[in-house]
This record gives C-alpha cells, sequence and structure tokens, in this order.
C-alpha cells in the first residue's frame, strides 16, 4: 500500500525558514501531480502549492514569492522550502500525490507535520 511520510516541521521565528518533505513508499509506478496543503485550529484545509509531473507549479496567493515547492521523481519526493515565515503559516501541513499502482490512480496523502512560526 502507498505510505506518504513527511518531516521537516518544527518551531521556527517569524522570518525564518523551514523545509518540509513527503517521500512516498510501496508499489508506484507512477507519480502524476504533487502538492501540499495545510490547516490551521477551526479553519478549513486550503491547498498550499502544487506541481505537475512536468512541473509547472502554482501557489496560494498569501505564499506567492515566500515558498517554493519542487520533486524529485525518481526520489518519489516532493519538497516545500518555506522562506520568510509569518505567524500566519502556522498550521499543520499535508503533503498529497495521486499516484499510479497496479489497482489504478489514486490520490493519498500524508501524516501532517507541525509547522509553529513564533517568537
Amino acid at each position: 500500500q502507498v505510505q506518504l511520510v513527511e518531516s521537516g516541521g518544527g518551531l521556527v521565528q517569524p522570518g525564518g525558514s523551514l523545509r518540509l518533505s513527503c517521500a512516498a513508499s510501496g508499489s508506484i509506478f507512477s507519480i502524476r501531480d504533487m502538492g501540499w496543503y495545510r490547516q490551521a485550529p477551526g479553519k478549513e484545509r486550503e491547498l498550499v502549492a502544487t506541481i505537475t509531473s512536468g512541473g509547472s507549479t502554482n501557489y496560494a496567493d498569501s505564499v506567492k514569492g515566500r515558498f517554493t515547492i519542487s520533486r524529485d521523481s525518481a526520489k518519489k519526493t516532493v519538497y516545500l522550502q518555506m522562506n520568510s515565515l509569518k505567524p500566519e503559516d502556522t498550521a499543520v501541513y499535508y503533503c498529497q500525490m495521486t499516484a499510479g499502482t497496479r489497482t489504478g490512480w489514486g490520490t493519498y496523502w500524508g501524516q501532517g507535520t507541525q509547522v509553529t512560526v513564533s517568537s
């Protein structure tokens, strides 16, 4: 079965940086789109950034210019480089991938990693 394992979250001061990683494992034949979502307490989960298999990226307006999404297809890994972090970036961050397995295409989620921006 496909599993996505996230790492890199933690506590950082405003203006600081963090780099999140999300690595997939399992019997994966191919990966299409990858993305990052986040959810703050009491708020809906929101899309942060996406990257296609061809490398095309999209960002939420709130993070554009500060965050960068990238991927390493050979490692089945997606990254989120977060710079100039603000308190409003505090949330649980989830990675997502659309992957092809023996049974077909499916969407998979990471377990979530906490990012806290505070002085």
